[in-house]
C-alpha cells in the first residue's frame, strides 16, 4: 500500500499527534468507507487548507473589511463565490459559514423571530437536527413542526406536508435531510410554500455534488434558499455555502455576518474555490453519476441478498438498510461491520421501534469508494461483504469478520485514496 504523505514539520513538533494523523491516514487508505457524509478530498484541496491563508482575520466581507491587509484574500474569496454562482447557477453566494448547522441557523436569523413556527423533515424519518427538531437549538428557539415519510411506500408524504403546511402555516419550510434515498421532489415542496407564503430551503448538503454533476435534479428554480456544507459528494473542506436569489442576498449576508460569526475561515474558503473548480470540469460529472449507478447497483446486489432497503432502493448516493429481518440491531451490525473494516453508521429507520443510540438500520453510501475508482463491478463483492458481516454480527463470529478484512484491505490496496497515496 502507498505510503502517506509526510509531515515533517508535524512530525518533529508533535510526534505524538503526527501519529495519530498517520493512523487515521492509514485507516482511511485500508477501509471500505461506506458513511455517506463522508469522503476523499483531493491534495490540492487539502493543500489549499493548510496554507498561510490560515494566518489572516477578515471579518467582513470582500471589499468591506474591518481589517486591512486583504488584497489577497478579498481575491480568494471572490473567486470562490463567482465559482459557487456559475456552478449552481445562482445569483448569490456566500461561502463564509463554517458548517452546515450554522449555515441553516443563519437562514432562521435572516427569516424568522424566536418562537415562529418553521417546518422540516422528522429527524428520526430522515430529516436533519437543525430542521426544527426538539433537541436542537431550531427546535428551542422556534416551533418546529415535522413531516413524515408514508408507511407503503417510506417516500415523503406530501399530503401530510400540505396539510401540515396549511394547518400550522410556518415562516420557514425545509427540505432535504440525512438519509433520504430517494429524489427530492422540489417542485413539489415550491408549490406548497407558495400557497401558505413560507421561505422555502433546500438543504442539499448530502446530494450537492451530485446537484453539480447533473445527477439529481437542481432545486435552484424552486426554492428560495439553498444551504449545502461543502464537503459530502462536493469533495470539499469541512465548510458550507448559503445560496439565494438576489432579493434575499442582503438578509442571508448579514446573518452570517455579523449576525452568527466573526472572520472567515479563509484557508477554508480557498479550498472551498478549489473544491467548485474541480467540481466544474467534466471528470467531477462522470463521478457524479458513477456514485448514483454504484449506490443503484449496490441496492440491487442487497435486495437479492435479502436486506430490506428504506423505500425499496435509492435514487442517490445513499442507501438505508432496516435491519429487522435480519435479527441483528443496527449498532451491533455497525460495530462488527467497522471490525470487518467497512465503516458505516447506524441509523434510526422510519417508524422505527427501537431507541435512537440503538436503532434498527444502518446507513451507507457510495461517495467514498467512488472516489477511489470503484466502480458498479465491484458492488457484488461489497454486498457480499456487508452480508456476510451482518450474519457474522449476529453469531459473534469474529473470525468470519476477520477474514472479510482482509479481502477488504486486499481490494483498497488496488485501488488508492485519493489525497492519500505518495
Amino acid at each position: 500500500m502507498p505510503l502517506p504523505l509526510p509531515h515533517p514539520a508535524l512530525l518533529a513538533t508533535d510526534p505524538e499527534l503526527a501519529a495519530l494523523v498517520g493512523a487515521e491516514e492509514r485507516l482511511q487508505a485500508d477501509t471500505l468507507r461506506l458513511i455517506p457524509s463522508e469522503n476523499y478530498v483531493s491534495a490540492a484541496v487539502l493543500e489549499a487548507s493548510g496554507t498561510v491563508l490560515q494566518n489572516k482575520y477578515s471579518e467582513g466581507y470582500a471589499g468591506r473589511r474591518y481589517y486591512e491587509g486583504q488584497q489577497n484574500i478579498d481575491q480568494v474569496e471572490r473567486l470562490a463565490v463567482a465559482r459557487a454562482k456559475s456552478l449552481f447557477g445562482v445569483d448569490h453566494a456566500n461561502v463564509q459559514p463554517y458548517s452546515g448547522s450554522p449555515a441553516n441557523l443563519a437562514v432562521y436569523l435572516a427569516f424568522a423571530q424566536p418562537g415562529d413556527t418553521v417546518m422540516g423533515m422528522a429527524l428520526p424519518m430522515g430529516g436533519h437536527l437543525t430542521h426544527g427538531w426538539g433537541v436542537s437549538a431550531t427546535g428551542t428557539w422556534f416551533r418546529g413542526v415535522q413531516y413524515g415519510v408514508r408507511h407503503d411506500t417510506g417516500l415523503i408524504d406530501f399530503d401530510q406536508v400540505r396539510n401540515l403546511a396549511l394547518t400550522e402555516r410556518p415562516k420557514v419550510i425545509f427540505c432535504g435531510g440525512t438519509a433520504l434515498p430517494r429524489t427530492i421532489d422540489f417542485a413539489a415542496f415550491a408549490e406548497i410554500a407558495r400557497e401558505v407564503g413560507a421561505v422555502l430551503v433546500a438543504d442539499v448538503a448530502h446530494i450537492a455534488g451530485l446537484v453539480a454533476g447533473g445527477a439529481h435534479p437542481s432545486p435552484v428554480p424552486h426554492v428560495d434558499v439553498v444551504s449545502t456544507t461543502t464537503h459530502k459528494t462536493l469533495r470539499g473542506p469541512r465548510g458550507a455555502m448559503l445560496m439565494s436569489r438576489e432579493e434575499h442576498a442582503k438578509a442571508i449576508d448579514k446573518a452570517v455576518f455579523p449576525g452568527l460569526q466573526g472572520g472567515p475561515h479563509n484557508q477554508t474558503t480557498a479550498a472551498i474555490a478549489v473544491a467548485l473548480h474541480e467540481a466544474a470540469r467534466p471528470s467531477f460529472r462522470d463521478y457524479a453519476h458513477s456514485v448514483v449507478a454504484n449506490a443503484k447497483a449496490l441496492a440491487a446486489e442487497l435486495l437479492a441478498r435479502g436486506f430490506d432497503l428504506v423505500s425499496g432502493g435509492t435514487d442517490n448516493h445513499l442507501i438505508l438498510i432496516d435491519l429487522t429481518s435480519k435479527d441483528v440491531p443496527g449498532k451491533i451490525a455497525a460495530k462488527a461491520l467497522d471490525r470487518a473494516g467497512i465503516v458505516v453508521n447506524y441509523n434510526t429507520v422510519p417508524f422505527d421501534p427501537r431507541k435512537p443510540f440503538d436503532p434498527s438500520g444502518i446507513r451507507i453510501g457510495t461517495p467514498s469508494l467512488t472516489s477511489r475508482g470503484l466502480g458498479v463491478e465491484h458492488m457484488a463483492a461489497v454486498a457480499e461483504w456487508i452480508d456476510r458481516g451482518v450474519a457474522a454480527a449476529a453469531k459473534g463470529d469474529e473470525g468470519a469478520l476477520a477474514a472479510i478484512r482482509a479481502e477488504v484491505s486486499d481490494l483498497m490496496a488496488a485501488y488508492p485514496a485519493p489525497g492519500l497515496a505518495a
